[in-house]
Formats: structure tokens, sequence, C-alpha cells
């Protein structure tokens, strides 16, 4: 057992250590091994494989965040779902009925996402437009 606080972290301080050395070595290796070819199509920013339109300074559609906030209801949801099934033996009652009040909640945004067309694809004349 440890009986200091460096001998406590130490172990934390050599891996920290090791992680910033291994990831300083790797980036040296590549900036000196790696070809240095710079041309127009290396240079131009990379869409997904889509060739770039338009100004940098485009302002997203609201459906952009409107799927953005949709990911994160569903992500939240799934990391919450986990540990609740863990204990739901335990919790019984209390557990379903605090993960159907969870649940509602979750749909209520789905719902609005939903309403807000976020999930509807398909083009529009205003977005054809721009």
């Amino acid at each position: 057992m440890p009986a200091s606080y460096p001998e406590l972290y130490f172990p934390v301080l050599l891996q920290v250590a090791i992680a910033m050395a291994i990831a300083t070595l790797m980036l040296g290796l590549s900036f000196v091994l790696g070809k240095k070819v710079r041309n127009r199509v290396k240079d131009m920013p990379y869409e997904s494989g889509i060739v770039p339109t338009g100004d940098a300074r485009h302002r997203f559609s609201v459906k952009f965040y409107l799927v953005g906030m949709l990911f994160i209801l569903f992500d939240i949801e799934a990391i919450f779902l986990y540990p609740w099934a863990v204990v739901y033996r335990e919790l019984k009652m209390f557990a379903f009925v605090e993960m159907l009040i969870f649940i509602l909640l979750i749909l209520c945004g789905f719902f609005y996402i939903w309403k807000k067309g976020a999930l509807d694809w398909s083009y529009s004349d205003h977005d054809q437009k721009h």
C-alpha cells in the first residue's frame, strides 16, 4: 500500500508521461517520414467527398442543429438506460416509474424535432434557391 502522495500518484504520472511521449514520437515521425505533396486538390477542404461550394461564412440551416439535438437526445438516453437496467431489480417499481418519466421526456424532444421537420430530408423550394 502506498504510504505517501508521490507513491500514490507515480503510476498515473508515469502513464501520462508515456502517453505524451508516444504521441510526440508518432507526430514527429509522421512529420519527418510523411510525403509533402502540395497541390490544389490536397489543399481543398474535405466535406464528405462533396466539392465545397459557397462561402465559409454561409449560415447553417436550422435542420443541422435539430439533427444534432436528435443525436444528443438518443445518445443520452442510451447512456442512462444501461445503468438503469443494471439496478432495475433492486429499485423495483420506483425505477420503472423514473425511467418511464425519463423516456417520456426524451420522446417529447423527439416529437419536437419531428414536428420541426428535422427528419424530412427532401429539399424544399427554399433550400434549392440557396
